[in-house]
């Protein structure tokens, strides 16, 4: 009982972690699209972009003297008068208004809806403008405390008088009751939230430029690296770098700390090494690991390759800090998130003076990887070799599963590569529920972000209906916590098999180890078959 004590206490602080950092992650993720559309309007319309020169009004109508259609789509500021005589900058155009009020309130709104559903996303929303308007800079730290804080008081006002309302009261109690709050809770952030979190978010900024200052934020990556390999970089990614990115892409056009972490550089160059230089399993599958991680952005097919052999991380420090010293040295960066890491969103996402920058930040990481890494693996090939289980990715893999807290396809792949991942895919699953009475037309497959390796799932089981000629059954995917109880079939990985059963304990659940390669799927098309036969 002693020695179990510090080991469960150091996974729970793990874990802890990777649920705060998978909270996180859930605001930002699904409001990455509005990252995306704002980053490319930066990219054209801003006085330094690509379009910030033309003026076509002026030029083919006249008139409008300076004020150029373009102008006023970017993020040009003008000198406006309070009522006190004071001058103050004002946003015009969309990448000002967008970056002020759209991406903060749709951050705290999804927040609000993780915690409490619709009626914590509208106070949540409520409540973040007044964080907003009490502030000068964007509330991105301010939508991601006010947002959840908000839906869980809404949840605990609820509770208040749950099955004590009066019948025939009800909409006026709830819409009053959410009204009221949102007001003191919007005034609470005009002058308590908002300037706290800006003295946050200006001590943080500090704190970035003065490790520019001393040439040190490389050795950010000793930290941002191995977090990455342990799922642990959600919280410092999506809690510190992209709002602090964001706000330096309005004071300054682009912003580096984009990249810290999303630079696809260090990964393809361990995933080249041990395409050269490994062996076994590891060798075979990881030039098409390249592929996914490098074009395809999805970082963490190179993890159970570290896992693996564990000095290898050496090799990703390196790369990574060489990444942020090539962006710093050569003033570089991106105007908005590459999500996913593919080299291809860094691209698009990169700012018009910065390309030379920031693809050297990308080969330049790769060199250096790949030189450590290789020298690495070479040192220890002749052991390796003698080894019996040289080279097997399924232990690294399962380790990597463990170590995210839930199954991935892609890594689910990587297990599939080798012998032994077969065998313990092929004996892993369970299908629990009245499948033979439930007639199932809604299957669904649910993670905690309800994208990427769910959507991914989806489409192999899409794929099976299709092949077997099935119809009327519709496949999608969609977050846990968005499970209604319309399901008739809930697919998950196993280890949140749990929680969906919670949100529909009536519905057929089906555990899988990975969404890409698990017989089930076979036993699942065979019961839908089965029951449109029986019913025809």
């Amino acid at each position: 009982m002693t020695t179990a004590s510090p080991t469960q206490t150091r996974g729970g602080a793990r874990v802890a972690v990777q649920r705060f950092g998978t909270f996180l992650s859930g605001m930002i993720m699904p409001n990455i699209a509005a990252f995306i559309a704002w980053g490319l309007i930066t990219t054209l319309f801003i006085a330094t972009g690509w379009l910030g020169g033309w003026h076509p009004v002026a030029d083919i109508f006249g008139g409008f003297g300076d004020q150029s259609l373009i102008g006023w789509m970017g993020s040009r500021t003008q000198l406006a008068v309070g009522e006190d005589g004071n001058t103050f900058q004002q946003y015009v155009g969309l990448v000002g208004p967008m970056i002020t009020y759209l991406l903060p309130l749709l951050i705290a709104n999804t927040a609000g809806r993780m915690v409490y559903g619709e009626r914590g996303g509208v106070v949540a929303t409520i409540a973040t403008m007044g964080v907003i308007v009490g502030t000068d800079i964007p509330m991105f730290l301010g939508a991601m405390v006010m947002g959840p804080f908000a839906g869980w008081l809404t949840k605990q006002m609820d509770r208040l008088w749950d099955g004590k309302i009066k019948p025939g009261f009800e909409m006026l109690v709830n819409n009053y009751s959410a009204g009221i709050l949102g007001f003191l809770l919007a005034i609470l952030g005009f002058f308590g939230f908002g300037p706290a979190m800006q003295l946050i978010s200006n001590t943080l900024g500090a704190v970035v430029k003065w490790m520019v200052e001393l040439g040190i934020l490389p050795l950010l990556s000793i930290i941002v690296e191995p977090a990455k390999v342990l799922f642990l970089n959600n919280a410092i990614n999506h809690g510190v770098f992209t709002p602090l990115a964001t706000q330096q892409v309005i004071e300054q056009g682009k912003s580096f700390l984009y990249l810290i972490e999303a630079n696809p550089g260090p990964g393809l160059g361990i995933l080249l090494a041990f395409t050269f230089f490994g062996i076994g399993a590891a060798k075979a599958s990881a030039p098409g690991a390249i592929i996914i991680q490098f074009f395809g952005g999805i970082h963490e097919i190179y993890f159970p390759y570290v896992l693996m052999k564990p000095m290898v991380i050496l090799a990703a420090i390196a790369g990574g800090a060489t990444g942020v010293a090539t962006n710093v040295l050569f003033n570089s960066g991106l105007v908005a998130p590459a999500a996913p890491g593919s080299i291809f969103a860094v691209l698009a996402a990169t700012s018009k003076d910065s390309y030379l920058g920031v693809i050297l930040s990308v080969l330049l990481a790769a060199t250096v990887s790949f030189v450590i890494a290789a020298i690495i693996l070479r040192a220890s090939r002749k052991k390796d070799l003698a080894s019996e289980n040289a080279g097997d990715l399924s232990a690294a893999v399962a380790q990597t599963q463990a170590n995210k807290g839930k199954g991935s396809s892609v890594l689910g792949g990587l297990a599939a590569s080798s012998a032994a991942g077969e065998v313990a895919q092929t004996q892993a699953g369970t299908i629990t529920g009245a499948a033979d009475e439930r007639e199932l037309k809604n299957i669904v497959f649910a993670c905690d972000a309800g994208m990427g390796s769910s959507a991914m799932g989806a489409s192999v089981l899409r794929n099976k209906f299709k092949k077997a000629g099935i119809e009327g059954v519709t496949v999608t995917n969609k977050a846990i916590a968005n499970l209604d109880g319309t399901e008739d079939l809930i697919v998950t990985q196993a280890q949140l098999t749990q929680r969906a059963t919670e949100r529909n304990p009536s519905a057929v659940h089906v555990s899988v180890d990975n969404f890409m390669n698990s017989p089930k799927y076979d036993e699942v098309v065979d019961r839908v078959r089965k029951q449109q036969e029986d019913a025809s």
